[in-house]
């Protein structure tokens, strides 16, 4: 009796101590849904105004960052990603034309016509200006976060996807069909240097940035893979893997942790111990199709969208060679869900 006692205790203090390593990892702490219409791509936290932003079909939408409650939208526009600019409190969405708005009343203030694309968006406050990105020539349009005016435009010689400021004077920029970073000097608004990845990851979807340390994180779609990069040099210092499908990713300086949303409904958690160290630290079970991701540096949350629509059954087609009918595809229809998925501790 006295050994199986001794072996209870052995048993309590190993599942203690187990308890006690997991006790700090991330998991989903908060979720709303909201019923809509139309497509998503990005969603965009200002911390500053505690404020979160979702374009969504022919709208912005706009929550507290806190509670997920709806707070306003931005309407007739037909966006993909959002950003503010803290100093003068201008809001801006990366649609054609672009829309411009009070970040305290959500008030519109103009729209500022466009070429390209407008797809990524991110706000630059080296200069207090407004980078839209854009698949299609001008890569880049920028606007001055004071009144809006367009200031120039920058040719990339690839397609852009996500960017980073170290608000140092350079923005490091995703040429996803070229498999490389692009770095843009802020002043000059040239392209000084590109720096090739493509021996450890193609199609680069998010990225993040360690300003401190002058470190990149490239979020590649093939294979599904995280280069590291020295923001400097270009140098590659190692590739880690990650979910399958990311389309948006970031650093938080205060965890010294990066991170990459996938289409898969994987977050990916990357501990970079020294910077010459880094580790996946975690895998977080989210949501299909949640993969673009912003921060909440009030929280040290990661924060996430998707869709989920309702199906109709599958097409059935025949194949001409084979003469085989099968199932070839789900169709959606009508509104859906949208997630929003805090990640936290």
């Amino acid at each position: 009796m006295k050994h199986l006692n001794v072996i209870a205790r052995i048993l309590c203090l190993i599942i203690a101590q187990a308890s006690l390593a997991h006790a700090g990892d991330y998991k989903i702490v908060k979720t709303a849904q909201f019923m809509g219409t139309g497509g998503i791509d990005y969603v965009y936290a200002d911390n500053d105004n505690r404020r979160l932003y979702v374009a969504r079909g022919n709208q912005v939408l706009v929550f507290d960052e806190d509670t997920f409650q709806s707070v306003g939208s931005i309407t007739n526009t037909r966006a993909r990603g959002e950003a503010v600019d803290p100093v003068s409190n201008h809001g801006f969405c990366s649609s054609s034309p672009i829309v411009m708005w009070d970040a305290k009343t959500l008030a519109p203030i103009k729209t500022i016509p466009v070429q390209g694309r407008p797809d990524g968006i991110i706000f630059e406050p080296l200069t207090e200006r407004i980078y839209v990105l854009s698949h299609s020539e001008p890569n880049v349009t920028v606007l001055d976060g004071k009144d809006g005016a367009v200031v120039g435009t920058i040719d990339l010689g690839g397609g852009p996807e996500e960017a980073r400021s170290d608000s140092q004077g350079h923005v490091y920029i995703n040429l996803e069909d070229k498999d490389s970073i692009a770095v843009v000097d802020v002043h000059t608004l040239k392209v000084t240097a590109r720096y090739d990845i493509s021996s450890k990851g193609g199609g680069p979807g998010g990225l993040g940035l360690d300003v401190k340390n002058h470190i990149l994180f490239a979020m590649c779609h093939d294979p599904a893979t995280c280069v590291v990069v020295n923001a400097d040099t270009g140098k590659i210092l190692t590739s880690l893997p990650t979910g399958k499908g990311s389309d948006g990713g970031g650093f938080n300086p205060a965890t010294m942790e990066a991170f990459s949303s996938q289409g898969d409904g994987t977050l990916t958690i990357i501990k970079e111990n020294s910077p010459t160290d880094f580790a996946v630290e975690q895998t977080v079970t989210t949501k299909p199709r949640a993969k673009t991701s912003t921060l909440d540096t009030k929280n040290n949350q990661i924060i996430l969208i998707t869709v989920e629509r309702p199906t109709v059954n599958p097409v059935t087609a025949t194949n001409a060679v084979a003469g085989i009918s099968a199932p070839v595809a789900k169709h959606y229809q009508g509104p859906g869900m949208l997630d929003i998925i805090a990640v936290g501790k």
